[in-house]
């Protein structure tokens, strides 16, 4: 084996210290000019090769990242004695702070995402020659230590603690680390107020990081101004405040970025902006703020690509810099409250813009046609404003990279879409919420790679072509809340489509095969339309439907039994439809099963935030809510009333231990309410209403969610539920029509004697715990017998006995005497005849 014995790298990784790989550590010593040996992913036990290792006394860098390796192994490589650059990053050890001592030259120190001891940081001052020290995720907890440890460090140029679980503040002795330009502290616990911290004196400072933790952190950035060297500021997520008062001074400091988003009132836009000349980037989002738009910001920094201002309070009217920017990329002052018209050069001005949110901003009037001069405009969002006109076709042309065009909730009339367009990368088009008129234009179809297309809430007519089919890569299509009418094309949806959103048209006829094929369907939305006849027997062939709303429709027929085989359901309405037939007890398997796993498994739902945000219409607690985004992941339903169903509730319905709502109310059920409705431990909604239930309200008292309970208006008997927990929170109408119901909250007493409901021999059976039971029908036809036996009694005696019959005609006449002198003598005389 041929020898290089000038070699200055050496890489082994994936070797062990003993067995075949271990003769390579044996060769270490041939390499007596080696400067730099990465040993990474590798597993040492027990003293390796110290005498090989003490021959690489020119070892200046040392990698043992991803590595196992115990206490003794790792003496072994205290004997590199010049050794200044030491990497163990994700080491597989609880390391001690002991045999770190040995390197007595060290210089550079990475330790991230490794586990340390709790004394590491009260050790780590006797290695003084560190001048980078990196301890990102490690573990480490409670506070830094005073006086000792990092505190000794005073030739440190680089630390990095962020991602710990570090508390209380910062001890004042890390004013001695004047030499720091570098300092990472962000994703800890820290607190105080950054006035009156060490921080002030680190005037040696390039870079600070402060990011996610608990510091009170003055707007003006007055602790800082005597820090000439920042350049990179980084303190969003803490708590901002604005200075009672600051003192007319300029800072020395020239930021280039500057985050200090999160939340806090700032009072007045920070004046120490007005002095910035070399800002890149600026992230004030959700700082309340008092003053318009500083359009100067962006005018005083030539260099500046990012500017977020985001929910600041910030006033009208929106101004621009007088030149054009051509380094300005993201722009983002949404949700404020500018209430004027969008400057008609906006184009102009920010001509090479790859984002720009102006949502949320109460701005009037038209669409610039400049927008066309964005030719590298990316996203573009115009929504929640009061924008009228049209979509200038000079937007939809010029804008040649548009990815993202949303301009939902604004004024905006005409065409949805100009003839000519040039959307060959747009990927999401919203413009749901407007006063769009006329069809679906042929021109979308020029987006061929169009991924979302939203039109709900518009007044859009006429039929839904049929080459929507041609979209191919279209996932998502909201058409809902328009004047669609006629039938559903035939296989209208491309076969990859996952979101389908018709609600609240004019849609009528058969569903036929208007989704037959559409394997990837998570989401049906087709309620309240006009849609008849059954409900087509492919609707099982969609393995991935996790919401089917076809609620408020004339759908006929029985609940298919396909239904079962969707074992993703989570939401179903099929309510005020004429549904018959009986509730099939499978449905209730399939309705619980994603809500029995852990939702997020869904790589779908997890991989796509685009999708999942349009709203779903559904009724729980007796109102109507629309749910949308993540929500609907915790969203458990099921709703069949206001059809004409029949039969028993099945016992399966206990199986949907973790469902929210269940309405079957308004329909023709009969028998008993299931005992395993005590399994339902989530339910918040529960409507069983108007129907024909009988029998005893089960012990339901441990449904500890339950929040809206109505069994009205059946012919249900026996005691009310105790008012305890839950129910002590209905009233009589949960309980209103039900004439054999006795108990708090109505106002008839159990104890008083009344006639018992018939209840079935087959329900008497189910339930011979709860006592015997009257059998109606018996006691009707017994009481009438009965009767006409006393009257054929009473007939016979007077016919045969003569002396009996004349008592009985002279007491009539008797009483009929005594009843007229009564009413003669009693009623008022201006009622009597004369």
């Amino acid at each position: 084996m041929r020898v290089v014995r000038n070699l200055s790298a050496l890489f082994l990784e994936n070797i062990t210290t003993h067995g075949r790989n271990s003769i390579q550590l044996e060769l270490l010593g041939a390499y007596p000019f080696l400067k730099t040996l990465s040993l990474t992913h590798n597993s040492f036990k027990g003293a390796i090769f110290a005498q090989e290792l003490h021959n690489l006394s020119s070892v200046e860098e040392l990698f043992l990242d991803h590595s196992s390796l115990d206490e003794e192994s790792f003496k072994s490589f205290g004997v590199l004695p010049f050794l200044k650059f030491l990497s163990m990053k994700a080491l597989n050890a609880t390391l001690p702070i002991q045999g770190l001592l040995n390197f007595k030259n060290l210089v550079y120190l990475d330790l991230s995402f490794s586990t340390l001891h709790n004394n590491f940081l009260k050790d780590i001052g006797k290695i003084s020659s560190l001048k980078i020290l990196l301890l990102s995720g490690c573990q480490l907890s409670g506070a830094i230590p005073a006086a000792k440890g990092l505190c000794e460090l005073k030739h440190l140029l680089k630390l990095d603690m962020s991602n710990n679980d570090l508390r209380g503040t910062l001890p004042l002795c890390l004013a001695n680390l004047t030499s720091l330009q570098q300092l990472d502290i962000s994703s800890n616990h820290f607190i105080g107020n950054i006035s009156i911290s060490p921080l002030g004196t680190l005037t040696s400072l390039h870079k600070l990081q402060l990011s996610r933790n608990l510091f009170k952190i003055p707007i003006s950035l007055l602790p800082f101004f005597n820090h000439s060297k920042l350049k990179f500021l980084d303190c969003h997520e803490n708590e901002i405040y604005a200075d009672i008062d600051v003192p007319n001074l300029t800072p020395k400091f020239q930021l280039e970025t500057l985050d200090l988003s999160g939340q806090g009132d700032g009072g007045v836009f920070p004046k120490f902006l007005y002095y910035q000349r070399k800002l890149e980037y600026v992230d004030l989002s959700d700082i309340k703020m008092k003053g318009e738009f500083p359009h100067w910001l962006i005018g005083n920094n030539s260099k500046l690509y990012t500017l977020y201002l985001p929910s600041c309070s910030l006033l009208g009217p929106l101004h621009l810099p007088i030149h054009s920017h051509v380094y300005l990329s993201d722009l983002d002052i949404s949700d404020n409250s500018f209430n004027s018209p969008i400057p008609t050069e906006i184009g102009v001005q920010f001509p090479n813009l790859n984002f720009l949110n102006l949502s949320g901003n109460g701005l009037i009037g038209d669409i610039p046609s400049s927008f066309g001069k964005m030719s590298q405009l990316i996203k573009l969002d115009l929504s929640n404003n009061r924008l009228s006109g049209i979509i200038p076709q000079d937007l939809i042309v010029g804008c040649i990279s548009l990815f993202n065009l949303i301009l939902s909730n604004n004024n905006l009339q005409g065409q949805i879409f100009p003839k000519q367009a040039n959307c060959k990368e747009l990927d999401r088009l919203l413009l749901d919420g407007n006063q769009f008129t006329g069809s679906i234009p042929y021109s979308i179809l020029n987006c061929t790679l169009l991924n979302m297309l939203d039109v709900s809430d518009n007044h859009l007519f006429g039929s839904i072509p049929g080459w929507i089919r041609n979209m191919t890569f279209l996932q998502v299509l909201d058409l809902s809340e328009n004047k669609f009418s006629g039938t559903l094309p035939s296989s209208f949806v491309p076969p990859q489509i996952r979101e389908v959103y018709l609600s609240n048209n004019r849609l009528q006829g058969p569903l036929t095969n208007a989704f037959y094929n559409c394997s990837e369907l998570m989401t049906l939305d087709l309620s309240r339309n006009y849609f008849t006849r059954r409900i087509p027997d492919w609707i099982g062939k969609f393995p991935k439907l996790s919401y089917l709303l076809l609620g408020y429709n004339n759908l006929v027929g029985e609940i298919p039994i396909q239904l079962c085989n969707l074992g993703q359901l989570s939401l179903v309405d099929l309510s005020n439809n004429n549904l018959s037939g009986h509730f099939l007890p499978c449905i209730t398997a399939a309705s619980n099963k994603v809500r029995q796993e852990e939702v997020g498994t869904n790589p779908y739902m997890a991989s796509s935030p685009a999708y999942m945000k349009q709203p779903l219409e559904f009724t729980t607690k007796s109102i109507s809510y629309y749910f949308r985004g993540s929500i609907l992941k915790y969203i458990s339903g099921l709703d069949l009333s206001c059809n004409n169903l029949t039969g028993k509730i099945p016992a399966e319905i206990g199986n949907l231990s973790m469902i929210q709502v269940l309405n079957l109310s308004h329909n023709s059920l009969t028998g008993l309410i299931p005992q395993s409705f005590s399994n339902l431990k989530q339910i918040e909604s529960l409507d069983l209403s108007y129907n024909k239930l009988n029998g005893k309200i089960p012990q339901l008292t441990q449904l500890h969610w339950l929040a809206v309970f109505s069994v009205a208006h059946n012919n249900l008997s026996g005691k009310t539920p105790e008012m305890v927990a839950q129910f002590a929170t209905f009233d009589n109408s949960s309980y209103e029509g039900n004439p054999f119901l006795c108990g708090p909250p109505l106002s008839k007493s159990c104890f008083s004697s009344s006639i018992m409901p018939r209840v079935s021999e087959e329900d008497k059976k189910d339930h011979k715990r709860d006592g015997g039971f009257m059998d109606m029908d018996a006691f009707y036809v017994s009481f009438l017998i009965s009767y006409a036996l006393v009257l054929l009694t009473m007939a016979a005696i007077l016919y045969i006995n003569p002396y009996w019959r004349r008592a009985w005609f002279y007491m009539i006449e008797l009483s009929l005497t005594n009843l007229y002198y009564f009413l003669v003598d009693n009623i008022p005389f201006w009622f009597r005849c004369y």
